[in-house]
């Protein structure tokens, strides 16, 4: 039997990549995954003028919608809420007769400037990142998508500077795959607060 494939839209939110190393990065690897669309969000509305059909069209088109971003201020980019307020239509993504989009995954994928410590309670940041995401874990249970958690890079700028960007970019490639292949376990990965290059529960490919 053939294996299921599906097909992943990445839209890539991030309004400083002249900043940027690790998402330029991860970017560059949705790009050379077969079957990954990267929409970057930046490049295509400058001036902020969303193109709500085509977007609702790009959702129709692909099983899987990811928000690629930096977290800014405890949540994501302008642009990219931006993006959820006009595309997320009443009748198309929620509401009466608003199911156009449910059933898909749902993947956050997200860098943050400080370590995992900061993210817990009594850290820095005073709660575990996953509650920081939890507007947008709600925004797709409203949307009927089945989220799945975060692919998560802690202190991306100190991870650009040793191994751990290497590791996060090349667990990037194997996520991707699994989830167009559909080998990545989906119970599992809701078990965890967050997903790493380490904690993927990812099946092996089948052998031809």
């Amino acid at each position: 039997m053939a294996q299921q494939s599906r097909k992943i839209l990445v839209l890539f939110a991030h309004p400083g990549q002249r900043y940027s190393r690790a998402n330029i990065e991860l970017a560059k690897i949705a790009r050379q995954t077969r079957g990954v669309t990267l929409v970057d969000l930046y490049a295509e509305y400058p001036r902020f003028k969303i193109d709500v059909e085509t977007e609702q069209q790009r959702l129709l088109d692909h099983d899987v919608i990811v928000f690629q971003f930096p977290l800014f201020w405890y949540s994501t980019p302008a642009l990219l809420k931006e993006w959820q307020d006009l595309v997320l239509e009443y009748g198309f993504a929620y509401g009466e007769g608003g199911v156009m989009i449910a059933g898909k995954l749902f993947v956050p994928v997200v860098t943050t400037g400080g370590p995992e410590e900061f993210y817990q309670v009594g850290g820095r940041n005073n709660y575990p990142l996953r509650d920081l995401l939890t507007p947008i874990e709600q925004t797709a249970n409203l949307c009927g998508l089945r989220f799945v958690p975060p692919y998560t890079l802690y202190a991306a700028l100190k991870a650009a500077g040793d191994d751990g960007l290497a590791e996060h970019i090349e667990g990037y490639g194997r996520f991707l795959k699994a989830l167009r292949d559909d080998r990545l376990d989906l119970d599992a990965a809701a078990e965890l607060s967050v997903l790493t290059a380490h904690t993927l529960p990812i099946a092996e490919e089948a052998q031809p």
